[in-house]
């Protein structure tokens, strides 16, 4: 078993690292580890789509993986997801892809450049179709994720992107790994820990610290399970 983890920044994923044993370097973006048996690739894209999508391109035609991770933190719309609380990304949205006409915001899709159900897209979404069905991901919530360039943190950006979506949580990078994964046909997985609530901007309300913990212990008990 070959697993490609991905996190936008080393900080989030640093004590699962520590963990592991080092086996190489592929450049500065990519690093080879050993968890017991499996090999693990961790790739380090940097933050936002873009660079992700690039990074998880070249890497997923270089070499050929069994299953794909996504791990990271994120923001929170809903008032139930408690602080630090580790969640499973089922369905992603790029929210922000499109044109303004007027007060509204059209999709790429509600323009008609896009078809809603062109692979792997369906119905302008991108829902998994591949999972990963052990214990430590399938007793998880579920969650819809909204994937932005900007993290909102003003009550006019709230109030405008919580009119166009569903959206439990909001990242920088779930909907390129998403589509990466999906269109490479490789089962995968996006984990987040909660470190905020998408609200006014507000640092000292956010968990940051307890998120990464709690995030790295189910990622532990994730290859732990992968592993056995």
């Amino acid at each position: 078993m070959k697993l490609l983890l991905v996190a936008a920044t080393p900080f989030e994923i640093s004590p699962l690292m520590r963990s592991m044993k080092q086996s190489g370097q592929g450049d500065d973006h990519l690093f080879h580890f050993a968890f017991r048996k499996m090999d693990v690739d961790v790739l380090i894209p940097g933050i936002g789509m873009m660079i992700t999508a690039y990074h998880m391109g070249r890497q997923l035609t270089r070499e050929s993986y069994t299953l794909a991770l996504n791990a990271g933190i994120a923001g929170t719309f809903r008032e139930d997801i408690a602080m630090g609380e580790v969640v499973e990304v089922f369905e992603e949205e790029v929210t922000e892809l499109g044109a303004e006409e007027g007060d509204k915001i059209l999709s790429v899709f509600d323009l008609k450049l896009m078809e809603p159900n062109t692979y792997p897209f369906k119905k302008g979404r991108l829902v998994s179709d591949r999972l990963i069905l052990i214990p430590s991901i399938k007793g998880l919530p579920k969650v819809k994720g909204s994937s932005v360039n900007m993290i909102h943190g003003s009550k006019e950006g709230i109030s405008r992107i919580k009119a166009r979506t569903t959206a439990d949580i909001e990242s920088m990078e779930g909907a390129a790994f998403l589509y990466a994964s999906m269109a490479a046909g490789i089962p995968s997985a996006q984990i987040r820990a909660v470190s905020n609530r998408v609200e006014e901007r507000d640092k000292s309300r956010w968990d940051v610290p307890g998120a990464v913990k709690n995030l790295n212990m189910v990622l532990k008990n994730i290859l732990k399970e992968l592993s056995a």
